[in-house]
C-alpha cells in the first residue's frame, strides 16, 4: 500500500492570500501547501480522504487516472468543496463513485451539492453513491478501515486506520477507547496546526506528545498552518520517529 499526500495545508493553505509572512514567501516547495488530503494506493485501485478545494489541481498533479472511493473525515469546507470535480472520474470510468461518510456529513454534502441528488439530474453532475460510515469496520475495494472518532472542538470528526496506517485530520481531542483503535499502528498522521493553543487543533507540542503516549514508531504532522513556521526549521526541532509531512510526500507501507 502508498499513501499520498495531496494537501498537508490548514483551511487556507499556505501561502495565505495576502500574507506577507516568511513562511508564505518562502521558496521551499515544503512550505507550499494545498488543503489537506491523502490518497491510498493498493492493488484493488486508488481511495481519496476529503475532496478538498484544492482537489482538481491534486488529481492532475498526481496523475490520478482511476478513483475507486472517498472517504470523508468531516464536512468543513476545506475537507469537501472540491467533490463536484468527482464527475471526471464519472465520465471515464462509466459509473458513479462511492463517497463513505457519516450520516451528518451526508447531510452536508446533499445541502453544499443538491443537483447532484435531484430526481431530474442535469447532465455532466457528479454521480455520488453515498456510503454511511458508523462505528464497526468497514471494507473497501479489499482493504478493512477502521473508523476513529475524533474531536474537533464540538464537531465529531472521523479519522482512520488501514491495516498498519492511521490517519487523523482536524482534532483536538481523541477519547481512551478511540486511542486504543490506534495502538499497533506503524504510522500515525496526525494534525499539528501551529506551536499556540488552538480551540480546535492539536498544537504541534500536543501531537508530538500524543504521538510519544501510543508508541507510535513514525509520526508525521499534517494540517499545518503557515503559523507553525518554516518547514526547513521545524523539521530540525522534531524529535527522532517524527516528522513534518509535505505536499507529493509518498509512504510504502
Amino acid at each position: 500500500m502508498k499513501v499520498t499526500f495531496l494537501g498537508t495545508g490548514t483551511s487556507q493553505g499556505v501561502p495565505v492570500i495576502a500574507c506577507g509572512c516568511e513562511v508564505c514567501s518562502s521558496s521551499d516547495k515544503k512550505d507550499k501547501r494545498l488543503r489537506s488530503s491523502i490518497m491510498i494506493t493498493a492493488p484493488a485501485g486508488n481511495i481519496v480522504i476529503d475532496t478538498t478545494p484544492d482537489f482538481r489541481y491534486q488529481m492532475l498533479r498526481e496523475k490520478v487516472g482511476h478513483l475507486e472511493a472517498v472517504l470523508i473525515t468531516h464536512s468543513h469546507k476545506d475537507h469537501i468543496a472540491g467533490m463536484d470535480d468527482i464527475r471526471a472520474f464519472n465520465y471515464f470510468q462509466k459509473t458513479a463513485i462511492n463517497i463513505y461518510a457519516t450520516e451528518f456529513s451526508q447531510g452536508v454534502i446533499k445541502r453544499e451539492f443538491p443537483y447532484a441528488f435531484t430526481e431530474f439530474k442535469y447532465p455532466g453532475i457528479p454521480e455520488i453513491n453515498l456510503k454511511t460510515i458508523a462505528d464497526e469496520p468497514f471494507d473497501v475495494n479489499g482493504l478493512r478501515i477502521t473508523p476513529i472518532h475524533v474531536m474537533h472542538h464540538k464537531m465529531p470528526v472521523i479519522g482512520f486506520r488501514i491495516h498498519d496506517f492511521t490517519y487523523i485530520t482536524d482534532a483536538n481531542y481523541i477519547a481512551p477507547e478511540e486511542k486504543e483503535k490506534i495502538k499497533g499502528s506503524k504510522i500515525l498522521v496526525l494534525n499539528a496546526l501551529r506551536k499556540e493553543t488552538h480551540i480546535s487543533h492539536f498544537t504541534l507540542e500536543e501531537a508530538i506528545a500524543l504521538g510519544k503516549e501510543l508508541e507510535i514508531p513514525a509520526v508525521y504532522f499534517t494540517h499545518i498552518s503557515h503559523q507553525l513556521g518554516l518547514h526547513e526549521e521545524v523539521s530540525k526541532e522534531l524529535p527522532p520517529g517524527t516528522a513534518l509531512a509535505y505536499d507529493g510526500l509518498r509512504l510504502e507501507i
